[in-house]
């Protein structure tokens, strides 16, 4: 293993927090400080983004922590010009870690005259410098097929389990629940790590945004439901499946979600839901009213990004950390495990 003292971290605006925690994990882990590197990223007047880094970075191994959340358009930029920045500045290697990757629900086209905007985002990304991308739970897999650069593309289920064991001792109760026929295979997976069945969520559309018909496809009379998707934008579709279980006889519906952006009327719909809890994780910052939220929680990852980073610096296994046994260890301030 190569020695890690060359590792750099810098942050742009879209998630603070979570980029000081990685910091503050790595130093827990590294047992030597690790702060992020002295810049300034502002807008001057007519809203154009300027980067200047006052750290020397010339050779050196450089994580850029920046979630592509709302606004998507000011953290895209924030992003490409922290790149751009770092390569002209002689960076060794550039990494652009971002949690939650905006703009991959345009991974395909959906009618006649429609863009693909993810992998224009990608080209983006790759054109500006960037020689990795470290992210979480991409909508579509096949995004990182749309880049020309090594993609590693962690994954929340793990840490949800986690979460899972601590908070429902009686695993025999629950049921992993897909909202759509689309996020299958992401509630199989999480049903398979913790040996749990599954039910799905069938919904019929009349038209873009309007939901016909929802149906239950499996047994979840008298059971704990979990819902599991990767995001949660305006909320409507989620909380209609928890009401569905609960007239389907579910005794409680819970809901774990990676991405919370929770746009427009999402918290107030979570808080007057079916929902006993929504859980989503700290991949884009709460908003106040969320974070008030008597039935909203988020979870950290950042001790999962913090050793991911190492693992990428130390040129060592990151899909060692798609293992939740992996994980326990980094987990233990967090949770209790007997």
């Amino acid at each position: 293993m190569k020695a890690d003292i060359n590792l750099k971290l810098i942050a742009g605006n879209s998630n603070p927090a979570l980029a000081n925690a990685i910091a503050r994990r790595m130093t827990v882990y590294r047992g030597a400080p690790m702060e992020l590197a002295d810049a300034r990223v502002e807008r001057f007047n007519d809203k154009e983004i300027f980067v200047e880094i006052y750290d020397n970075v010339r050779g050196e191994d450089v994580f850029i922590i920046q979630s592509t959340c709302n606004p998507a358009n000011d953290n895209l930029m924030e992003l490409l010009i922290m790149a751009d920045a770092l390569r002209r500045s002689s960076a060794q290697r550039i990494t652009a870690v971002i949690p939650y990757f905006g703009y991959a629900r345009q991974d395909r086209r959906t009618a006649a005259r429609t863009p693909i905007s993810a992998k224009l985002v990608a080209n983006l990304i790759t054109q500006a410098g960037v020689d990795r991308v470290l992210t979480m739970d991409l909508h579509a897999g096949q995004i990182q097929g749309f880049f020309d650069i090594p993609v590693d593309n962690l994954y929340a289920s793990p840490v949800f389990a986690l979460d899972i064991r601590h908070h429902f001792p009686d695993l025999s109760k629950l049921t992993v629940v897909s909202p759509d026929v689309g996020g299958v295979a992401r509630a199989r997976e999480l049903a398979k790590r913790l040996g749990l069945g599954l039910a799905i969520v069938d919904k019929r559309r009349s038209k873009p945004g309007v939901v016909e018909e929802m149906t239950v496809i499996g047994e979840v009379k008298d059971r704990i439901c979990l819902i599991v998707d990767d995001i949660c934008d305006t909320a409507g579709t989620l909380c209609k499946a928890a009401q569905l279980l609960k007239d389907e006889g579910a005794e409680a519906v819970h809901a774990y979600i990676t991405h919370g952006v929770l746009s427009g009327p999402a918290v107030e719909r979570v808080s007057n839901s079916a929902m006993e809890s929504l859980v989503v994780t700290d991949s884009i910052p709460l908003p106040a009213e969320a974070k008030a939220a008597p039935n909203i929680r988020a979870v950290s990852v950042a001790p999962l990004f913090a050793q991911a980073i190492l693992n990428v610096g130390n040129d060592t296994s990151v899909s060692s950390l798609f293992d939740e046994r992996t994980l326990q260890p980094i987990y233990e301030a967090f949770y209790r495990f007997d």
